[in-house]
This record gives C-alpha cells, structure tokens and sequence, in this order.
C-alpha cells in the first residue's frame, strides 16, 4: 500500500511567525500525514476480515478521510509560500493584472483577502485561479473538507486555524498573524502556480 510522507520545507527566519510557532504548526501538520496512512491501513484491515460485516466501520473511517487528507495537502501549500524568503509580486504582472480585473486594483484584492481571513471561526482563506472561468476567487473553507471549490488551482492558502497563529497571537489579534501572513510571502512562487495554472 503506498504511504504517504510528509514533506520538507525549507523555511527561513519569519517576521512576525516564531520558530516555535513553525515548529507546533509542522507538528500538527506531520499528524496529519499520519492519520491518512492510519485510515487507509483501517479500511484495508477491516475489509479483509470481513468487507461485508463491517461495511458501516468502513464507511465511517471512509468518511473521515476528507478531513485528514485536505488537512495534509492545504498545509503543503501553506508551507511552501515562504520558502526562499520574503519576495514582491511582480509589478503589472500576470498576477496583479488578473487580481486588479476582478478586484479593481492589487490594494483591495490584499484588502479582500484579509477581510475574507478575519471571518469568524476555524478554516481557511484561499486564492485559487480557475481556468474554466478564467477568473480568481478568494473563499472561506470551514474545516478541510467543507466548502472547497472543484477544479480550480490553489493559489494562496492562509491557514486561520487557532493552531496556526496561538503561539504568537492571542485570539483577538489574528489580524497581527494575518498581516505578518502576508509580509513573509514569496510571491515569485505564487506567480510561478498562477502561470502554470493558467497555461496548464
């Protein structure tokens, strides 16, 4: 059966995101590589004791791995956005052009994202460019698994989980996080998955 890892990131000094902060939030993430692996392993073994008589457990464990697996992957896109340290975007490039068509300008594009960021309560914020629309969307995901829009190209995925921030940030200062969230950027790597998926 193949077995998922966890990945690498090779991440530098962050302004305003502690080392300590890094290191709860790779954690967390790692347990979820792990809680994959551990449900495929138990829809493999209860299926082969008896597929039939357990067909209610697997559907159960089945269920669960929306969350675990999403978990996994969206923070292998969160990661990755401050690798290679804080960078600009490109000034009228492809990236800024596309998010000032549908926003009105790169200011309130940031300001959307932000704003979408301080919604109450645990998910996501996320940029993801879909092709078929030709168009960006900035979106709320509660939990993982709720709320995630088929077949668009993830962009930017800011975490606003608790974990993500609490180390550093008391609840009613996620906006300090949010902000430092966007500082420690690398936006050549954001234009790098806004090219490919809109020319994939």
């Amino acid at each position: 059966m193949h077995t998922y890892k966890a990945q690498k990131f090779d991440l530098p000094s962050l302004d305003g995101i502690s080392e300590r902060q890094i290191e709860v939030h790779l954690g967390l993430y790692e347990g979820y590589v792990k809680h994959i692996n551990l449900l495929r392993e138990q829809i493999a073994d209860l299926a082969s004791q008896d597929e039939e008589k357990y067909a209610f457990a697997i559907e159960s464990v089945r269920r669960r791995m929306g969350f675990e697996f999403n978990g996994m992957r969206m923070h292998e896109f969160y990661f990755p956005q401050w690798e290679g340290g804080s960078a600009p975007p490109t000034a009228g490039g492809p990236l800024e052009q596309a998010m000032s068509e549908k926003y009105g300008s790169w200011e309130e594009f940031t300001h959307h994202f932000k704003t979408v960021a301080k919604s109450r309560g645990s998910g996501w914020a996320t940029l993801a460019w879909d092709a078929k629309g030709e168009t960006p969307h900035v979106w709320w995901t509660a939990d993982h698994e709720l709320g995630v829009l088929s077949d668009v190209s993830i962009l930017i995925a800011c975490d606003m989980w608790e974990h993500s921030y609490m180390v550093d940030y008391l609840p009613n200062e996620k906006e300090k996080y949010i902000d430092a969230f966007f500082r420690n950027l690398n936006w050549s790597g954001i234009e790098e998955r806004f090219e490919k998926a809109r020319t994939s």
